[in-house]
């Protein structure tokens, strides 16, 4: 079951404030962009590069993923690792609020996000 139009729209304002703070500078975001995706229940944060092949089509590799659990009312966090598949992130498999899975992601004490 996809989270409520009200709970999307915190979602994005929270995402917007998030992409501000670590948004590469304009100059270079053609080379280098941070995005998200709303899909379903579930946030994805995603980077934004040139296709190595053709560089006039973008690439979008997600690398960080929130999904809301109704049930339990919580957020479960995902990192992607290397073969592809979609982690628990172990030091905080789950949060309460979005604003904490944005915290976890902007420290990235692990570096499981931004490497």
């Amino acid at each position: 079951m996809a989270i409520s139009e009200f709970e999307v729209k915190r979602c994005e304002r929270e995402l917007e404030k998030f992409l501000v703070a670590k948004r590469p500078p304009a100059h270079i975001r053609n080379e280098l962009d941070f995005g998200y995706r709303i899909e379903n229940q579930s946030v994805e944060l995603i980077e934004i590069r040139p296709n190595w092949r053709d560089p006039e089509k973008k690439m979008e590799q997600p690398f960080a993923k929130a999904t809301y659990v109704k049930k339990e009312k919580l957020w479960k966090i995902y990192w992607q690792r290397q073969d592809l598949k979609w982690h628990s992130y172990q030091p905080a498999p789950s949060v309460q609020y979005f604003e904490e899975f944005l915290a976890i992601v902007s420290e990235d004490a692990n570096a499981c996000f931004f490497g």
